[in-house]
């Protein structure tokens, strides 16, 4: 059973590991959020970067490879579909840690609430 559980964390590390590293890069980003509006050739992602096709198309298959979208050739051309629900496991990895904001916040919270304690003290003096 150990040895189960320990290849599934193995497994979902290096998914994340993946995720994150293809998300790291600005012109990936980018190129998410232009699949957003719908699927795209590559030669339709590469026309806004200042970049050659190639230098796109190593960035697309980074994205591709993290599972973040698809290729599918048609004809001479290769189109790219965004998969929405990669971005699962990551949403789900950084939400477990919300609590933690959530303490961060109730902490910022009753240091604002001391600090105007100690101010309206120091007026009414």
């Amino acid at each position: 059973m150990q040895i189960i559980v320990k290849h599934m964390v193995e497994n979902s590390n290096a998914h994340l590991d993946a995720l994150f590293a293809s998300l790291s890069d600005p012109t990936r980003r980018a190129i998410l959020l232009m699949l957003l509006n719908g699927d795209m050739t590559v030669k339709e992602i590469a026309e806004p970067f200042e970049m050659s096709l190639a230098a796109v198309s190593k960035h697309i298959q980074v994205l591709a490879k993290a599972g973040l979208l698809s290729q599918i050739k048609s004809g001479r051309e290769k189109w790219c579909k965004l998969d929405t629900n990669a971005l699962r496991p990551a949403a789900f990895w950084l939400e477990s840690y919300g609590q933690f904001l959530d303490d961060s916040f109730d902490l910022l919270e009753q240091l604002i609430e001391l600090q105007e304690i100690g101010v309206a003290r120091v007026s009414e003096n």
